[in-house]
């Protein structure tokens, strides 16, 4: 008789919790890894959020980090102070501004993630045989399958 749908296994429950501390852990680091002493976590987010995904407007930046609109407007005030973003009027609707990187707050955000992306390629090469390697691309693939709706 089948297993139940619904009902998971124990070994798929173990791996589900080990990828999440795995993955914890590996979020820390890039987070300790990124030169953000002198932001504070949402400044941070906000500033990674503008440099991955581009312009935002301030609500669309509240709704993003789940927060209230009126939640991000200190951390922005701060951020253009130490001038890592600036605001415009957005050209399609004069009420709104458009908030983007400067060149100081890309340059921030492009310092932060070269950081991450050296130390984790230089951790693979140096702690991982090719085989090692081999499966971890494969693994690669496969939790790329597990994010697809």
């Amino acid at each position: 008789m089948p297993a139940d749908p619904l009902e998971i296994s124990e070994p798929a429950a173990r791996a589900a919790r080990d990828l999440q501390v795995v993955f914890g852990r590996l979020y820390r680091r890039f987070k300790e890894l990124a030169d953000n002493r002198h932001l504070t976590p949402s400044q941070a987010s906000v500033l990674s959020r503008l440099g991955k995904e581009g312009d935002a407007s301030a609500s669309e930046l509240a709704a993003a980090e789940r927060v209230r609109p009126q939640a991000v407007t200190p951390t922005l005030a701060v951020l253009a102070e130490r001038g890592l973003i600036e605001r415009r009027p957005d050209p399609r609707d004069g009420r709104r501004q458009v908030v983007s990187l400067t060149p100081v707050g890309r340059a921030h955000f492009e310092d932060s993630r070269r950081a991450g992306d050296e130390w984790l390629a230089r951790a693979v090469q140096e702690r991982l045989s090719d085989a090692e390697r081999e499966v971890l691309v494969t693994a690669i693939d496969l939790l790329e399958r597990l994010t697809r709706p």
